[in-house]
């Protein structure tokens, strides 16, 4: 604390003067630094919560809202259609994430998980083929569901993962989890220092 000794009335007089000019400047300041603020640029997400259920909570409702959308092979937009990895690569980019164009690609991206029911969390990518061939790929959504472009049905549905074995229903694979399951670890995965689109690997 920094203590003035006042010899007079005069000085008193002289240092009120001084303190009452400076409120007007320092009520300016605090306004600036406040709107400053309101035009920083935002982190990765910043219009969700930086927290990774509500980006496993964003993923399924931007997934849920492309079901109806027409099946059409190399598609990649709501407009011209999708094809599962098209889907599923238009899903993430738009909430910033960013993952290969191909069902195989991304059947390598993130981490793997049990292929267990119980351990999904929604968001995970379900992979789907023969052998070690990943030939389709689907968004888990929680409750055994999962959205998928469908060739069968000619658009996006909504799947129960344990259907019964079908001609023309490929076998599930494997899981991939891209969110990570606690906020901790989805820190890292965004760094708050960069704006920039995230790349999965």
């Amino acid at each position: 604390m920094i203590t003035l000794r006042v010899r007079s009335a005069a000085q008193l007089l002289a240092l009120v003067t001084v303190a009452v000019a400076l409120v007007p400047a320092v009520a300016r300041a605090q306004k600036e630094t406040q709107e400053a603020a309101a035009f920083m640029p935002t982190a990765p997400l910043a219009a969700l919560s930086a927290s990774a259920l509500d980006l496993r909570d964003s993923l399924v409702a931007h997934a849920r809202a492309q079901l109806g959308k027409r099946y059409r092979r190399g598609g990649e937009t709501p407009k011209h259609g999708f094809d599962c990895s098209g889907l599923v690569a238009y899903v993430l980019t738009g909430l910033n994430l960013t993952v290969p164009r191909t069902a195989a690609e991304q059947a390598k991206v993130g981490d793997a998980v049990a292929k267990d029911t119980a351990q999904l969390l929604p968001g995970d990518l379900l992979t789907f083929g023969k052998g070690k061939k990943v030939t389709h790929i689907g968004i888990y959504i929680g409750n055994g569901r999962f959205i998928q472009a469908s060739s069968r049905a000619g658009k996006v549905v909504e799947t129960n993962l344990l259907r019964a074995a079908a001609p023309g229903i490929r076998p599930w694979q494997g899981v991939r989890r891209l969110v990570p399951a606690d906020s901790a670890a989805l820190s890292l995965l965004l760094p708050v220092q960069s704006s920039a689109t995230t790349t999965i690997e």
